[in-house]
């Protein structure tokens, strides 16, 4: 897969994408990653890639000639035939859409995607209208720059490539997952979050200053292993996300889960 970034600060990258699953997935040619210099796509002797806001206000407004240069050097279809193609042009921007684990899922699948990184007040509108196919943000908040939502969108992407990871059941068990549980030759304990919170995690030793990793995790009983792992997952999704169990499907075993730490916290 190609990732094309679109920046004025290009230099930022030299860290983010040199180490672990990034680096690795493109020394394994799963992944590839080239930078581009807004300022490159400029005409003026000063770079210029900001200018004043028709109507007024506050801050600099990021012009569209160097993006949409950029993006064309490229050879990226046009936004209307784009559909069809495996290509995709996203605006990174905070009044985009929320990027989740399913959107990397999606985004995954492609051939080239294209990050632009906004700065200053805005991107200008006909960026968003014309050009990307797609506006995401990583979350409620507003960062200086589109950098650090870019080389999220990366990460979070490369490292469903196939061959990127080094277990591919790894990707099934995370947080946000959607999908059945992990089969193979894998333990039947081992289970999907199903777009829940992930389970706590423990290693040895088994006693640390007192503090016990539980014993239904070295019990050896599976079942047991499965049911503590689902039940705790619930009980985290509930307490720091409860709005991902309106979107969750549910045995009946967990929905009398549910109902009884409802009921306790009433």
């Amino acid at each position: 897969m190609k990732f094309h970034i679109l920046t004025i600060f290009p230099e930022f990258f030299r860290g983010p994408l040199e180490h672990g699953i990034v680096r690795r997935a493109q020394e394994a040619k799963l992944a590839e990653i080239t930078v581009h210099d807004l300022r490159a796509f400029t005409r003026d002797r000063h770079r210029t890639v900001d200018d004043r806001p028709f109507g007024g206000g506050e801050g600099m407004v990021f012009k569209p000639e160097p993006i949409f240069e950029c993006v064309e050097s490229l050879g990226i279809a046009a936004r209307e035939v784009r559909g069809i193609g495996r290509d995709s042009v996203v605006l990174l921007s905070a009044q985009g859409k929320l990027f989740t684990q399913p959107i990397a899922g999606e985004l995954a699948g492609l051939e080239r995607l294209v990050l632009i990184c906004g700065r200053y007040e805005g991107v200008d509108e006909r960026v968003s209208d014309f050009l990307a196919d797609r506006e995401l943000s990583i979350g409620e908040y507003v960062l200086s720059g589109g950098e650090l939502g870019a080389a999220v969108i990366v990460d979070a992407v490369t490292r469903l490539l196939p061959g990127a990871l080094g277990n591919e059941a790894s990707a099934q068990q995370e947080s946000f997952t959607d999908g059945a549980a992990v089969t193979g030759n894998g333990p039947n304990s081992t289970c999907a979050s199903g777009g829940l919170l992930d389970y706590p995690h423990y290693t040895r030793p088994a006693d640390y200053r007192g503090m016990k990793v539980p014993e239904a995790l070295i019990s050896g009983n599976h079942e047991e292993i499965r049911r503590w792992r689902r039940r705790v997952a619930l009980r985290k999704t509930m307490r720091n996300r409860p709005d991902l169990l309106e979107r969750v499907a549910l045995s009946a075993e967990d929905k009398e889960f549910v109902e009884g730490l409802s009921a306790k916290s009433e």
